[in-house]
């Protein structure tokens, strides 16, 4: 079977054609077989492009073989994939996810993906108060089509990731799990994060994560207009529209390819 290896800032994926849909119930089976680190090709998803509704659709499995409804990061390397492969025509194009349709916009070497209205509906918004291991964080969520939590911090260079990512992420408040996104503001615009994410763990980057944090810092008046959000890979900027879109614009990256044997 071919692959594809890609990555948007250091978040890598393994990608497979699957245009018949015949792989996806096998989707968690072979993301924990392909993505392994030593045992496998090594990645933080499997993504399987199919089609849903007339459209080319990303279906995406965590290294753990949980399927995420929505990465950022993924959806600007399948955009990359189709224009390459001459499946679709750009510079724009609708690709199908598991939370809907998402543009994405090819301009200047870089992807733009509408990624839809943040959801606040969680908690109203508000901030939810957990207490983990003696310590209290409060934490604000919002659904980019997943769910997040993201906590501010005055230092990040100070936090025990490692310790506190899983911990935060399986907290009782989510009903099934959250990535978590570690934010520390360097000035009204420039974010500086790092997420755990749910059924992953650490990543160089998270397009959705990065999402998060930049709305919610917007809402709460910590920031303001087009926002950098630095991710351990690099550079991604969020835009919250007037009309209450959010826009992410970053890079993806073709790594190499190759067949692996699936049986």
């Amino acid at each position: 079977m071919k692959f594809i290896k890609y990555h948007g800032l250091g978040n890598d994926f393994v990608f497979i054609e699957d245009f018949e849909g015949e792989l996806v119930v096998r989707g968690e089976e072979l993301a924990q077989k392909l993505c392994h680190r030593n045992f496998g090709i090594g990645a933080d998803g499997l993504v399987l492009i199919t089609k849903m509704m007339g459209l080319y659709a990303m279906r995406i499995f965590n290294a753990d073989g949980t399927e995420a409804e929505m990465c950022g990061n993924a959806l600007r390397c399948v955009a990359d994939y189709l224009l390459a492969a001459d499946l679709v025509e750009g510079p724009s194009m609708e690709i199908n996810t598991r939370s809907g349709v998402k543009k994405v916009t090819f301009r200047n070497g870089q992807y733009t993906v509408d990624m839809g209205e943040p959801d606040f509906s969680f908690n109203q918004g508000k901030p939810i108060g957990v207490v983990s291991h003696g310590q209290s964080w409060q934490i604000y969520p919002v659904s980019m089509g997943n769910p997040h939590g993201v906590v501010f911090l005055d230092d990040l260079s100070k936090l025990d990731f490692e310790f506190w990512g899983p911990r935060l992420e399986q907290a009782s408040v989510w009903p099934q799990g959250a990535n978590i996104e570690f934010t520390q503001v360097l000035n009204s615009q420039h974010l500086l994060v790092r997420v755990w994410e749910r059924g992953a763990g650490p990543t160089l980057a998270c397009g959705t994560g990065a999402c998060a944090a930049a709305v919610t810092a917007g809402r709460i008046g910590l920031t303001k207009g087009r926002v950098r959000v630095t991710l351990p890979g690099g550079d991604l900027f969020i835009e919250h529209t007037p009309e209450n879109r959010v826009l992410m614009t970053g890079p993806a990256e073709k790594v190499f390819e190759g067949t692996i044997d699936l049986t």
